[in-house]
């Protein structure tokens, strides 16, 4: 299993620099579908249901603050770390979510159940730390 910031370094390795809300999004894409294709986590650590879409709250500590992050945010992270089904799935969604933006990424994840469910009765833009469940992910995904 990789760790998230390896997964992160690829992300922006491949992708060049980008807006921390879209490699945000692009994680999220990544966990959800690699569960849904490999049955397996991509990596350990929960998103939370924010008001602009799922965040790893640890990724936002190292990136908190700026607009834009690439590959040198991670200097102690090493992409090579990722098995290559886990490369593959990562892979699979750069080609269909990498050329999208971050607001539309974000809009995305606003009409899908997993983080629909787990903002709740929270109100729209307000602070919720609510996690959405990787059950919850697998579950959604692996029926579309």
């Amino acid at each position: 299993m990789a760790q998230f910031l390896d997964v992160a370094k690829y992300i922006t390795e491949k992708m060049g620099k980008i807006s921390a809300m879209k490699l945000q999004k692009l994680m999220y894409y990544s966990q959800a579908w690699h569960m849904t294709w490999d049955d397996e986590e991509l990596f350990v650590e929960d998103f939370q249901a924010w008001a602009n879409g799922p965040v790893i709250p640890e990724l936002y500590q190292k990136h908190k603050g700026m607009f834009k992050v690439s590959s040198e945010l991670f200097p102690d992270a090493n992409a090579n770390n990722l098995l290559d089904a886990e490369r593959e799935s990562v892979d699979e969604v750069l080609d269909y979510y990498g050329e999208k933006s971050a607001q539309w990424l974000s809009s995305l994840t606003h009409q899908e159940d997993p983080w629909v469910n787990a903002r709740g009765d929270c109100e729209p833009g307000a602070r919720c730390n609510t996690v959405i469940t990787k059950a919850s992910m697998h579950e959604y995904y692996t029926g579309l």
